[in-house]
């Protein structure tokens, strides 16, 4: 099922998307899928009709993962971390499908990293690693932004990660998905310059959960980021960036500076 969060001028809508690709149409839901079971309301608004916003806006966290990829952590010269290297990134950071992406003033070093994003789907406290399956709501795409300039020189990375718009989401939420091995491609202006699998994690979603929930209580619409593969590069104001993940779809957002 995929649900999305839309808009057609009025305030956001939930609804679960229908149809074959090219003459897809959005069934309304009444609440918020996350807390509320799914029930259609009878309207139908057509995809092409609707505004899609970030399918989640977490009012709790968004939980990082830095170098979760060998190839990644190489590339810029890390170490693969032993245990999964956390970090934390404001809800404000959120934007969705088709948004801007801002570059601020203060840095001349931005950076796209495509990422699958694990969705929260109930409040949970240290859940076993056989235990995860019950606690994920589904899974979207995530374009984890990055001041790159910023990153080592501040030694911790809320700022560089955490600017207002640094972290897309969407299109949708995919509830029914196998993650264990999914193409990752990231698009700079069409050109493919991230092309990795899911498979090549070195913590993989069940450790992460299980290791973020002994540190945190995990909360409805609580967002991971399981990290990014190889291919990380800079990208500038007119420019746009595509993430495209097997088996939930393609986001993509404008970078700008103002």
């Amino acid at each position: 099922m995929r649900i999305v969060r839309y808009t057609t001028g009025d305030d956001p809508s939930y609804g679960v998307l229908q149809g074959d690709p090219g003459s897809e149409w959005i069934a309304q839901v009444s609440g918020d899928p996350l807390y509320t079971p799914v029930a259609g309301t009878g309207a139908r608004v057509e995809l092409e009709e609707a505004r899609l916003l970030a399918p989640v806006i977490p009012r709790s966290k968004i939980i990082g993962i830095g170098r979760n990829y060998a190839a990644h952590a190489a590339e810029l010269g890390n170490e693969v971390p032993e245990r999964p290297l956390m970090f934390l990134v404001p809800n404000t950071a959120v934007v969705g499908p088709d948004d801007p992406v801002v570059i601020p003033p203060v840095t001349q070093l931005c950076s796209y990293e495509g990422e699958l994003a694990v969705i929260i789907g109930r409040m949970c406290k240290d859940v076993p690693k056989e235990k995860v399956a019950d606690v994920i709501f589904g899974y979207t795409c995530a374009n984890d932004v990055t001041a790159r300039d910023l990153q080592g020189p501040d030694k911790q990375w809320a700022r560089a990660k955490g600017f207002d718009t640094f972290c897309p989401l969407g299109p949708w939420i995919e509830t029914d998905l196998d993650y264990t091995d999914l193409r990752i491609v990231t698009r700079l202006d069409g050109e493919v310059v991230q092309d990795g699998s899911t498979n090549l994690m070195i913590h993989t979603i069940p450790e992460l959960i299980a290791y973020a929930s002994a540190a945190f209580t995990l909360l409805p619409g609580d967002v991971i980021l399981t990290g990014t593969p190889e291919g990380v590069g800079q990208v500038e104001a007119g420019q746009r960036v595509e993430v495209e993940i097997e088996g939930i779809g393609t986001l993509a957002n404008p970078f700008v500076r103002r």
